[in-house]
Order: C-alpha cells, then sequence, then structure tokens
C-alpha cells in the first residue's frame, strides 16, 4: 500500500486526495494543511499581513465574483449547483469546495493548523531498483514536531500566497501608500484619492474597476499595447512606470511623469517552496520560475514528487483534475516514465521551444492554448476521459466577451447541452 503526502488543502490538494481515496493500492492520504478550513486562496480573511507570525495565505478580496464561468471551472465529475449564475462570488466556490470535500469523505485525512518544515528523499536501493521515499517533517499548532515517511509527496501549496513587486529604480522615495493586490480587500479606503494600478491582467482589471466605482482616479499602468476594448469612466490608462523621481514623482515609458497617493501592484505572485530544497532535487526555483520539470510536474531526478497547480493561464480545475490523474498513473505503474536523462532532456526542450516562439524564461509554466493539448497529452497517456471540447469552445468565447465587455460579460450565463455544445441562458 503506497503512502502520499498532500500538502495544502486548496483545490489541488483537494483534487489529489479525493483521486488517491479512490485508488486501489494507496493508504488514505496525509494532507497537511497550515490554517483551520479548507479552500486555500479561495478562503476570504478580511485580515492582512501575519496571524501569530504567519502571513496571511489567502489574496482573495471582498467582492471578487469569478471570471470564467461555473460549468467550465469545475472538476470535470463534479458540477457546481445548477441553480448558481455562471459567474459566482468566491463564497459559492469556497461551499462548493467544502462540499467536495464532504462529498468525496476527505475531511478525517485532513491535519489543520499542520505547517510543513521539511520534504526530503531518502535514496533507497535494492537489488531489482532504485528510489526514494520522503521524509516529511511538520509541526501542529502546539509546535509538536514529528517526522514521517512517505512514498510520494503531492505538492499543492498553489502560488498566490507570496507577492511578487518589481524592482522599480527609485520606488523608495514614493510618498505614498504602497501594496500589492495580495492585501487588497475592498475599494471603500481608496474613495477620492489618485492610484496608479501597475499590471492589466485579471486583478488589475477587476481591482481598477472597482476602484473607479467608489470613487477613486485610476491610472492603470501597464507595458503592453493600449487595450482593445474601452476602460469605465474612472480609469486611464497609461505606459509602465520606469523609476521614481527624488520628489517621489512617477516616472511612465512614454516619458510623462506624475503622482498619486497610492500604489497598487497587481504584478503576480513568486513560487516559494520553503520546504524543499529545489539544488538537492535538480529543480530552478526562483521568484517567477520554476523549471526543470517533466510534464511541468515531477523532477525527473525524483519521479515521485509531484507538483500539482503551478501553471499559469489555464483553467485550474480541470487541470488540477488531469495532473493528478496522470501522477497517480506513474505511481501505479499504469504509466512507463522514460529515463531520466529522456525526461531531463523534455524538460529542457519545452523550455527551447518556448523560448524560441518569443516566450520569456519566466513564463514558462503559462499555458493559454497550450493548456489543452497539455492535458489531452497526460489523459491520452494516463487512460483517462480527455477535457470535453465544449469546455474549450465556451472558454474561448468568454475570453472573447470579456475582450469585448470587460466589465458586463458576467451578466451573461452559460448552460452545457453536450460535449460539444453550449447555450446562453436567460
Amino acid at each position: 500500500m503506497m503512502k502520499v503526502a498532500v500538502i495544502g488543502a486548496g483545490a489541488a490538494g483537494l483534487c489529489a486526495a479525493r483521486h488517491i481515496l479512490s485508488c486501489p493500492g494507496f493508504c488514505p492520504p496525509v494532507v497537511f494543511e497550515l490554517s483551520h478550513e479548507v479552500g486555500g486562496t479561495w478562503c476570504y480573511d478580511e485580515r492582512i499581513g501575519t496571524n501569530d507570525g504567519r502571513p496571511i495565505h489567502s489574496s482573495m478580496y471582498r467582492d471578487l465574483r469569478t471570471n470564467l464561468p461555473k460549468e467550465v471551472m469545475m472538476f470535470p465529475d463534479f458540477p457546481f449547483d445548477p441553480q448558481l449564475r455562471s459567474f459566482i462570488p468566491h463564497q459559492e466556490v469556497q461551499r462548493y469546495l467544502e462540499k467536495y470535500c464532504q462529498n468525496h469523505h476527505i475531511w478525517p485525512h485532513i491535519r489543520f493548523n499542520t505547517v510543513v518544515e521539511k520534504v526530503e528523499p531518502v535514496v533507497v536501493t535494492t537489488a531489482e531498483e532504485t528510489r526514494a521515499t520522503w521524509e516529511v517533517t511538520s509541526s501542529d499548532s502546539s509546535g509538536c514536531q514529528k517526522t514521517e515517511t512517505f512514498d510520494s509527496v503531492f505538492v499543492c501549496t498553489g502560488h498566490y500566497s507570496d507577492p511578487h513587486i518589481p524592482d522599480i529604480p527609485g520606488i523608495h522615495n514614493f510618498k505614498g501608500q504602497v501594496l500589492h493586490s495580495h492585501s487588497y480587500r475592498f475599494p471603500e479606503p481608496f474613495s477620492g484619492r489618485s492610484v496608479v494600478v501597475l499590471g492589466a491582467k485579471a486583478s488589475g482589471l477587476d481591482i481598477s474597476m472597482e476602484l473607479a466605482e467608489a470613487g477613486a482616479q485610476v491610472t492603470l499602468s501597464h507595458r503592453h499595447p493600449p487595450l482593445s476594448f474601452p476602460l469605465p469612466a474612472g480609469i486611464q490608462e497609461s505606459s509602465s512606470i520606469v523609476a521614481f523621481e527624488d520628489d517621489g514623482r512617477i516616472c511612465f515609458q512614454d516619458g510623462s511623469v506624475g503622482g498619486a497617493d497610492v500604489l497598487i501592484f497587481c504584478t503576480g505572485y513568486n513560487y516559494r517552496f520553503g520546504f524543499l530544497d529545489g539544488a538537492q532535487l535538480g529543480v530552478d526555483i526562483q521568484d517567477e520560475v520554476l523549471l526543470g520539470l517533466y510534464r511541468l510536474m515531477m523532477p525527473p531526478g525524483f519521479p515521485s514528487l509531484f507538483f500539482i497547480g503551478m501553471c499559469k493561464l489555464i483553467l485550474p480545475f480541470p487541470n488540477f483534475h488531469c495532473q493528478v490523474q496522470f501522477a497517480l498513473a506513474v505511481l501505479d505503474g499504469s504509466v512507463v516514465l522514460p529515463p531520466r536523462a529522456q525526461m531531463e532532456e523534455e524538460a529542457q526542450l519545452a523550455l527551447q521551444e518556448k523560448e524560441e516562439r518569443g516566450v520569456e524564461r519566466r513564463h514558462l509554466l503559462v499555458l493559454q492554448q497550450d493548456q489543452w493539448e497539455y492535458c489531452r497529452a497526460l489523459a491520452q497517456s494516463a487512460g483517462f476521459s480527455p477535457i470535453p471540447p465544449v469546455i474549450r469552445s465556451l472558454y474561448e468565447e468568454v475570453w472573447r466577451q470579456r475582450r469585448i465587455h470587460p466589465k458586463n460579460y458576467r451578466r451573461t450565463n452559460y448552460r452545457l447541452v453536450s460535449d460539444t455544445e453550449w447555450q446562453v441562458v436567460d
């Protein structure tokens, strides 16, 4: 019986636990969760900063609604309540994950308020093979520390909790308030103030629109070409910030200079795995970089360690669903991995191919359109049902609508009719 540790009880960790529990030949998993509840980043916490000396994990803000409809967000084998609208508040996603946990009897296997301090491989050599087991050292809320041995570890800690703030020359001269979207909760404190929001991806756009509706004067600063859709009143677009002057004024790339009361970084998050030694594993873990993984999941030298849910610009829950099933097929022998050297070469070729397409190294795990072939290949290798084409079709329609109606696209409701067809419903 194979013993598996799962680190994190967010959506990825719950998905891992659900499938481990349904697999013969596996012991019930041990799920380590540093908070007192399931849900990971979907757990809203009005507090910011730290709690009992530990950083507040969630980056959720009060009025967030999903930017994808529940019809494509769901785990393929566990639909949302059909009575809900397509675009739902974060509280409904949290309730969905709690129901998922209850339905699949995951609760008894979660150790809440438990921090994983260290995960270390132990190489075991027998006459038949050389393989690694894993020593996992954890501590509970009372400070009691223990070390246990597992056959495999699933790292499901997410990548939305350690804010990435770019190094901009002279930023220490800025006189106003500086925060990252990780610490943004609601717009009312910014009413009547001038706010520069750095970054025009999903959170940057959403937060800018919330601020403008609350009466802030918003400048949306980013390095990409001008947006192809009109922004609501109260938001103006600008080029990226290149420096700050000695008096705190902001220098933009187009040569203009301006001031602001508040600076909000919507600039993404860092990969952080304080319990792992990346060099020991042969994995390059930097702020925005996680390199050297075969199938974007496992170190070639230690293919019983799986990073689940680390890819970006994906359908998260379906992606976790595919990664977990592939990982379990590796563990039970259904998928036979190539030799280590070949896995290392494939990981390097994946990086090289993206760089040849002009993709920055730090964006290797940004999948976007590549996610469909990625998940299809995992399904084909491991012999499980692929994501039905209707999911891609609706996902792409919603992306199109977001570019046309960035404020109102969430008013539309959808229904899946079959594996290939969806409908708009009143």
